[in-house]
């Protein structure tokens, strides 16, 4: 541990001490089921986490999720139900601070089968959740508690947001992330690394989660289909232009992911539901994308003779690689090798909270978690000895921060009269 000063070694070992501990935790909290539509799990999980947070932190409490909603195959909008998130707050004085999140929901609902975990190897934890990422809060957990533990950090302060609702796009959190964000000025997320060495994700494309809801006219398919209006043809039109989009739009991915609609096959089908995901590398090509998206279903709905109602939007941001962010992962490498840890990164098709986060304005490094991988599979997986790890290079980069080693790259340092004390 070269380069460490003897805080920062006493911190560490104070982390490695803890690994067995955190080790254990892991499981149980993998082994609550916390889907993103299962509220009660959710409110489960909340609760184990706001537990660990009151230890350490000046407040915790419960935010409820914001309205979202979206279209059923009637086109009627319906409400989403999301759980409750929390936010936790240390110091809330200080005008030098970091945002630090996690989720509490994973891809797997209730009835998946997919519900304990096993240890496949001395090292390899298999569990629904251990990665993506409640391995992930444990380590931001452990981080503050060691540096809280150590009084190390006694003028810099942290908020963290813990949500409900990241694996379907934090609508109902998106809110108290931006809230949040806008107090601070470096932020961490703690989902897993991209790659099982621990390659950090840096620029990340954005996302947009779009519903289209048609309405045709039904007709009998032998006798006047003529009279009718097919809701499914059009919604297949529609989602042959939109993946032509993925051909227009530089750097655009397009994913039409599920169409439905139709009955008895003698019968003009008058009502269909068509749902995709775009991805631009940049806020030109959403913007662009945007426009796209309400020109073809203008077109395809004067073509047809079909209503179409549309709901979502581009919900994440895309988060650039600039300098400020370019700094902040510097720091992590120099705090990564003085670790004995090599850090890399690289950019990602996949999105999260950091994209939320940047967009503010602030530098945030999202892929601070335990290192893993086959994530929203059956077969995820976590490195064990990756908590203490992670928790060590989280709270070591935190400290250096605190002491003011970005404030070069930041612009200065934080002006207290310019940061709302509430």
């Amino acid at each position: 541990m070269t380069g460490l000063s003897p805080t920062e070694i006493g911190i560490v070992e104070h982390l490695r001490r803890r690994q067995a501990d955190m080790a254990a935790q892991v499981v149980d909290w993998a082994q609550v089921n916390s889907g993103s539509r299962n509220l009660a799990g959710l409110e489960q999980m909340r609760q184990h986490i706001a537990a660990r947070l009151t230890e350490i932190a000046d407040t915790v409490a419960t935010v409820a999720p914001e309205p979202a909603e979206t279209l059923d195959e009637a086109g009627r909008t319906v409400a989403l139900a999301h759980g409750a998130n929390l936010l936790a707050r240390k110091r809330v004085a200080c005008a030098r601070r970091m945002i630090l999140t996690g989720h509490m929901d994973t891809v797997f609902p209730p009835d998946h089968p997919f519900q304990i975990c096993r240890l496949i190897e001395d090292d390899r934890l298999n569990g629904p959740g251990t990665a993506d990422m409640k391995g992930g809060l444990l380590v931001m957990i452990e981080a503050l508690a060691a540096l809280e533990a150590a009084n190390a950090i006694p003028d810099f302060g942290w908020d963290v947001v813990v949500n409900a609702d990241e694996e379907v796009s934090s609508l109902g959190s998106a809110a108290l992330l931006r809230e949040t964000a806008r107090r601070c000025q470096t932020g961490m997320t703690f989902e897993p690394s991209v790659t099982v060495d621990g390659t950090l994700a840096s620029a990340r494309r954005g996302s947009g989660n779009f519903t289209a809801a048609l309405t045709g006219r039904s007709a009998h398919a032998g006798r006047n289909p003529l009279d009718g209006r097919n809701a499914v043809v059009t919604a297949a039109d529609l989602a042959v232009r939109l993946d032509a989009l993925k051909h227009e739009i530089e750097g655009l991915s397009v994913n039409v992911a599920r169409l439905s609609g139709g009955g008895a096959n003698n019968v003009v089908p008058d009502r269909a539901l068509l749902s995709w995901n775009m991805r631009p590398v940049d806020l030109a090509g959403q913007q662009v994308a945007e426009q796209a998206i309400a020109r073809i279903i203008a077109q395809v709905s004067a073509d047809h003779g079909v209503t179409i109602a549309l709901a979502g939007r581009f919900a994440r941001p895309p988060k650039p690689f600039d300098a400020k962010h370019q700094a902040l992962f510097g720091l992590v490498r120099e705090t990564g090798a003085d670790l004995g840890l090599a850090i890399d990164w690289q950019p990602s098709g996949g999105v999260c909270d950091g994209n939320n986060i940047a967009a503010q304005n602030v530098a945030v490094v999202d892929t601070m978690g335990v290192r893993g991988g086959a994530i929203h599979t059956d077969e995820e997986f976590m490195i064990l000895s990756s908590l203490s790890e992670r928790a060590a290079l989280a709270a070591i980069t935190m400290l250096r921060i605190a002491q003011g080693r970005l404030d070069h790259a930041l612009g200065s340092a934080p002006d207290m009269a310019g940061v709302a004390h509430d």
